[in-house]
């Protein structure tokens, strides 16, 4: 687990074989982590069904993510946020191959309760 560092630091300069998964930050109930991307997707066939709630941003580079049930993936690019709620069935269909993509994720347990937008 770091403790400090930047979320830009070690990105690297050839493509990645797989996706690269590194823990930030971790306590009970909460875990987060920088995911790096070059190209991959989620197998075929294969659905992400997560048994807690994840809150993600893309930082830097480009990714779909489709929604078992929709049939359109959402592009999405510097800045952009998704919630995942438990056991909502996604998967990664594209990331750029050009590029790394910088992804932060935010892991929590479905029994939080949180609200969206406004102040604190």
């Amino acid at each position: 687990m770091a403790i400090d560092g930047n979320i830009f630091a070690g990105l690297p300069n050839t493509p990645l074989a797989a996706e690269e998964f590194t823990e930030l930050l971790a306590a009970p109930n909460l875990r987060i982590e920088r995911i790096l991307s070059m190209g991959q997707a989620t197998p075929a066939n294969q659905w992400y069904d997560q048994h807690w709630d994840e809150w993600v941003i893309l930082l830097r580079g480009a990714a779909r993510l489709l929604f078992e049930g929709e049939a359109q993936a959402q592009l999405l690019g510097p800045g952009d946020y998704i919630y995942i709620a438990a056991h909502r069935r996604h998967r990664v269909i594209w990331t750029d191959p050009q590029q790394t993509t910088v992804w932060l994720a935010v892991h929590f347990p479905s029994a939080c309760s949180f609200s969206t937008g406004g102040s604190m």
